[in-house]
């Protein structure tokens, strides 16, 4: 059976004492990581078993327990692996670029406040009392108290597997757990439903639903003007406060595009169609836009809303295909004509052959929803085997 890993955040609810022994590790932790991260770019990053030569002893010295000491040093190699596919993804710019010169010029650098994982051995739950037994460098805290929903809860009690992840925000520590749920059995689809993905509508699909961007680009714009007025003190306080204008804007980005997805992959699932979905792995290298697209284009979570839907539709055994998303917003879903003219502007579409109308977006999710049915057929079409 396969599963879908999803992560589940719960809040540590400690006393006083608690707190401070909670937060004196993760800082501890984090500032003996800094120092394994200088050994590593002084040695040429080695790999972890060379590195552990190296700084283990001293880990071990300077209070962290073995299990902790290990995930320190397989953190700050994750940590390099991690930069090494940012330089050789181009993420960071050219080579020779300012930005680029200053990642390789340097070591990996942890905040104080930066997620450590904790696994079985230093972390253990009890669920019914919705309390933890953590390891910190004060010993062993027993019944420290942690709060989430009722079926955040049940999902930790019936799925958590693996590691989890200590972090603190804002003063507040929670723990984020690594749950592997298994995926639903997936059933036959009566034909699938077309996601056209976009900026002034983030979600149209075939059957009708349409998310507007306007109320989400609205928030944006005003967002971005609060961040330049803050930028422009260059106070402690205002530094601040763009943190936490940070962290709320994407709160609120990630909660529309739960509704989003849970919408799309629920209108599915109820009509036992399947979903069909743009490949728009690119996309931001592949599109020429204008500077205040680029904007809108650059700082909305495509990869997010996709993986939303992905993750929703396999734990709902909701059947799901990529498509080739070239010329869907220029060919006619009736006749298949295809011209760029089609495309009259951002919301409009007639077709110069057969003179059809239509929303521009709704006409792409019809064309998405046909290539996801071919997509299907053909994969339906290979899985049977070969006659003798």
């Amino acid at each position: 059976m396969t599963h879908v890993k999803i992560v589940v955040q719960v809040k540590l609810v400690p006393d006083a004492a608690q707190a401070s022994a909670v937060g004196a590790t993760l800082h501890t932790v984090n500032d003996r990581a800094n120092w394994v991260s200088g050994v590593a770019f002084a040695r040429g990053v080695p790999r972890e078993y060379e590195l552990r030569k190296h700084t283990y002893a001293e880990l071990k010295a300077a209070g962290l327990g073995a299990q902790a000491a290990q995930h320190t040093i397989k953190k700050v190699v994750d940590a390099y692996t991690t930069l090494r596919a940012n330089l050789r993804a181009g993420n960071l710019g050219k080579p020779g670029s300012k930005r680029r010169k200053k990642a390789e010029s340097k070591p990996v650098v942890f905040r104080p406040e930066a997620a450590h994982p904790y696994d079985d051995r230093c972390l253990s739950w009890q669920y019914d009392a919705q309390t933890v037994s953590i390891w910190t460098t004060a010993g062993r805290l027993k019944n420290v108290r942690f709060a989430c929903s009722p079926d955040a809860l049940n999902t930790l009690r019936e799925y958590r597997k693996g590691e989890s992840d200590l972090i603190e925000r804002d003063g507040v520590f929670y723990l984020i757990a690594t749950c592997e749920v298994p995926e639903a059995e997936t059933y036959e689809p009566d034909g699938f439903i077309g996601v056209d993905l976009g900026i002034v509508n983030i979600a149209t699909t075939s059957t009708g639903y349409q998310a507007a961007g306007r109320g989400l680009g609205r928030y944006r714009k005003r967002q971005l003007a609060l961040r330049a007025k803050l930028q422009k003190k260059r106070t402690q306080s205002a530094k601040r406060r763009l943190k936490e204008r940070s962290r709320r804007e994407q709160r609120h980005v990630k909660n529309t595009n739960h509704i989003i997805a849970k919408t799309i992959v629920t209108e599915a699932e109820r009509t036992s169609a399947g979903i069909a979905l743009e490949d728009l792995g690119g996309i931001r290298q592949r599109v020429r836009l204008r500077k205040p697209q680029r904007v809108a284009l650059h700082s909305w979570a495509f990869a997010q809303l996709g993986d939303f839907i992905v993750y929703k539709a396999k734990r709902a055994g909701v059947p799901l295909v990529f498509v080739d998303p070239a010329y869907t917003s220029q060919t006619c879903a009736e006749c298949g004509h295809i011209d760029k003219r089609n495309r009259v502007d951002q919301g409009l579409f007639i077709c110069r052959k057969c003179g059809v109308v239509a929303h521009a977006d709704r006409n792409a999710s019809h064309n998405i929803a046909a290539r996801g049915e071919a997509v299907w057929i053909a994969g339906r079409e290979s899985r049977v085997p070969a006659p003798f």
